[in-house]
């Protein structure tokens, strides 16, 4: 217990910038009370000493304000920034190093007596205010924006944001190893990958405008076309202009980049 709680206090001081000492996190920070809570609480849970486990599962909520059920599973190194209002549920899972901002809830929607609450496996980070509803895995290294509402399951090294959720789109280059390494824990959960939808919606509108340009370069070959034909007829030269004025005046064009920063 006492490895496991060093080992909590290394992960404080490596994620929060504003911790300045052991000293300080062990006395100053509510996750760490919490997971002691919780290490006891555990304990009397895996004994059958459940009354006495929800007990003191109660007490650390008062004290921390973070509810941890005692029959759920933490990793080590699990890091509870400031903490006020997350409730982990029952049969939650969470696995090394994830991190958990204050708001977050991992919570059941069934009504049954068996797994009714998510898994995190190690390295998740769930920003503040999101809740991940449901018995699914969230993969390893996989990132949950704030106030996103997650009821599916999140591939590893993915990250969701939304209600519900949509795993985000990042089209940037793979990154080498140390970057990997230098970029591995996310505050917040924030990541520079786009919106499906907002790709999504971007891509018809720039498919539309291309579509425009297409119809106005057939316009402009039919016309040189009947030119070049020879076709001196008088009436049909005044129908063809007609017709060339009418599609391109009274048909609203599509502006592109008005609409695409209407989306962003």
């Amino acid at each position: 217990m006492f490895e496991r709680t060093r080992e909590s206090i290394q992960a404080v001081l490596e994620k929060d910038p504003a911790a300045r000492s052991k000293l300080e996190v062990l006395l100053c920070y509510p996750g760490i009370h919490a997971l002691l809570f919780h290490g006891l609480a555990s304990r009397l849970w895996l004994w059958r000493w459940t009354t006495a486990a929800r007990f003191i599962s109660h007490l650390g909520r008062i004290f921390t304000g973070i509810e941890i059920h005692p029959g759920a599973k933490l990793g080590r190194r699990v890091f509870i920034d400031h903490g006020m209002g997350v409730v982990i549920g029952e049969t939650a899972e969470v696995g090394d190093d994830c991190t958990i901002y204050h708001g977050v809830t991992l919570g059941g929607v069934a009504l049954n007596q068996g797994k009714r609450h998510p898994t995190l496996e190690a390295g998740v980070v769930v920003g503040a205010g999101a809740k991940i509803l449901g018995p699914f895995v969230v993969g390893a290294g996989a990132r949950i924006g704030s106030n996103s509402v997650v009821v599916k399951a999140v591939p590893p090294g993915a990250t969701a944001v939304g209600i519900p959720a949509r795993i985000l789109v990042d089209d940037a280059p793979p990154k080498t190893a140390s970057e990997q390494e230098r970029s591995g824990f996310s505050a917040y959960a924030l990541s520079r990958g786009d919106d499906p939808l907002s790709v999504v919606i971007h891509q018809l509108i720039d498919h539309a405008a291309a579509q425009d340009r297409r119809i106005d370069a057939l316009q402009d070959a039919w016309a040189h076309a009947r030119a070049a034909a020879g076709d001196q007829l008088a009436e049909g030269h005044r129908n063809t202009d007609d017709a060339a004025t009418i599609d391109k005046t009274e048909i609203a064009k599509l502006d592109a980049s008005r609409l695409n920063r209407l989306v962003d």
